[in-house]
């Protein structure tokens, strides 16, 4: 896709780094695709080799990431806010032959690969990976080889990899190009604040400003005004972004001074949007939020509310071209029209099951169809919407974080004899974590020594925000928690 880009416009500018105005062109990103490629060749990287990648929004990401494609292997993205232990079980867990990462980052992923054969290359020495001349591989590619393993929290706390084929990726890229009005075209400016390391941000907004020759603008940390100034000055045209986002945007002082007149689309992902969020977004800026909804395993996208004239505030619209979607009782029988079901889903986007993982790639497919464990409604124009979601996943800022992960690491503190997390509302980031820890006999603690605690072994998305001292926890009679009684306390 690179390399058919840049040589239909060479040079044409592909990303604009935010932090210094530097100006990358296809032919440039296409030139540095190739030099990753050869000195992955170098060092033995072949097909079907896992490579972790690892960084901010720099200008280096999309250099390592169509390089490692390029020369057969697989990508690992690897979430930046990860700390060394779980760095390290991504790693293992996928026998990665290499990683490549950016300082502040860098020094995590060396310390996480140290115990194992990872060949760890720093962007800060640079040269190092670039004059590894390999021979310039020409690996035999088919759209069901891999070309994403895109980790996400285990129910267990163990690392579970979603595997993306190429045709997975262009699959997406291709429904998403289909949907409405919604297309990018190579005139159009996109804004890269989404971190590339999420699926969303790697081939939505990455992926469709190379399949199309767009430009864009690569920002490395997101800050609401600052970011506000750059779409005005690169005369943004597409913003791709998350519900925290722009519910910094409408609390940014003074935020209708700005002109967005430039954004002919807004589009929202990778968690719900509050609908008075999209009524005030356009309130001051007179720009239209088009929710979509979709998963890691679906590369991502499967619903948008582009698909249809006007959003419904709160629905997640509806599904894009090629894709089947049905929803669902406990049995598999579709439900009656406005009662709650699980969305199952089928199409070319669905990947190809979890990595060494076949109990869990058997829990998620029925009769060939993945079930989201997502529960929603659909009305009767068939605007669909969100109510609930059958596993106890949070969503912290559009990140996945599951309860039992934290559970076990709040565990490890002696102190603690039972622990339980829920997920509860936050106007920032969606949802917050929120733990009920009963301690051991005549032991003593606070709240702030456990967050300190915990933060040791999470990333800081994923610890609890509030930590709450309770005698007993509610159970079922099994003994597991009852955790629905937790959040109605």
């Amino acid at each position: 896709m690179l390399r058919v880009t840049a040589a239909r416009v060479p040079d044409k500018t592909a990303l604009v780094v935010a932090s210094t105005g530097e100006k990358f062109t296809f032919a440039t990103l296409d030139r540095e695709a190739d030099r990753v490629a050869r000195g992955l060749a170098a060092i033995g990287v072949t097909k079907g080799d896992r490579v972790a990648l690892g960084m901010h929004n720099v200008i280096h990401f999309p250099f390592a990431y169509f390089g490692i494609l390029r020369a057969g292997a697989v990508v690992v993205p690897l979430n930046v806010m990860l700390t060394d232990t779980e760095v390290a079980r991504v790693l293992d867990d996928s026998q990665a032959r290499a990683a490549i990462s950016a300082p502040p980052f860098a020094d995590t992923v060396t310390r996480g690969a140290a115990d194992l054969d990872v060949r760890v290359f720093r962007t800060d020495s640079w040269d190092e990976l670039g004059s590894l001349e390999g021979a310039a591989p020409d690996p035999d590619l088919s759209e069901d080889d891999l070309a994403v393993l895109a980790y996400t929290s285990g129910t267990t706390g163990e690392p579970k990899g979603a595997m993306l084929s190429h045709g997975n990726l262009l699959a997406n890229l291709d429904q998403q190009m289909s949907i409405p009005e919604a297309h990018v075209t190579d005139a159009d400016v996109l804004f890269l604040a989404l971190p590339l390391f999420h699926i969303f941000g790697l081939n939505v907004t990455l992926g469709l400003l190379v399949m199309n020759g767009a430009k864009g603008v690569l920002l490395e940390r997101f800050e609401p005004v600052p970011a506000l100034n750059l779409i005005q000055q690169n005369k943004v045209s597409v913003i791709f972004g998350a519900p925290p986002m722009y519910t910094a945007w409408c609390a940014t002082p003074g935020a209708d001074q700005y002109d967005l007149s430039s954004v002919r689309l807004a589009i929202s992902g990778a968690a719900p949007l509050p609908a008075d969020v999209l009524r005030e977004f356009r309130d001051i800026f007179n720009v239209e939020i088009y929710e979509g909804y979709g998963l890691t395993e679906t590369a991502p996208t499967l619903t948008s509310n582009r698909m249809t004239e006007k959003p419904r505030p709160g629905s997640i619209g509806k599904p894009l071209p090629g894709i089947e979607l049905r929803i669902v009782d406990e049995v598999g029988n579709d439900v009656e029209l406005g009662d709650p079901g699980e969305i199952i889903v089928q199409g070319p986007n669905v990947f190809k099951g979890y990595w060494n993982r076949e109990d869990a790639t058997e829990q998620v497919f029925r009769d060939g169809w993945f079930r989201t464990g997502d529960i929603a409604v659909q009305d009767e124009d068939g605007y669909l919407y969100l109510v609930d979601r059958k596993r106890d996943l949070i969503i912290v800022s559009g990140f996945n974080v599951f309860p039992s992960e934290v559970e076990t690491a709040l565990l490890q503190n002696p102190l603690i004899a039972e622990a339980a997390v829920i997920g509860q509302p936050h106007p920032y980031t969606g949802e917050t974590v929120k733990a009920f820890v009963v301690l051991q006999s005549g032991k003593d603690t606070t709240e702030e020594a456990v967050i300190d605690d915990v933060q040791r072994h999470l990333a800081r998305f994923k610890c609890p925000t509030s930590v709450e001292i309770v005698d007993s926890l509610p159970h079922l009679l099994t003994g597991k928690v009852l955790r629905r009684a937790l959040r109605a306390s």
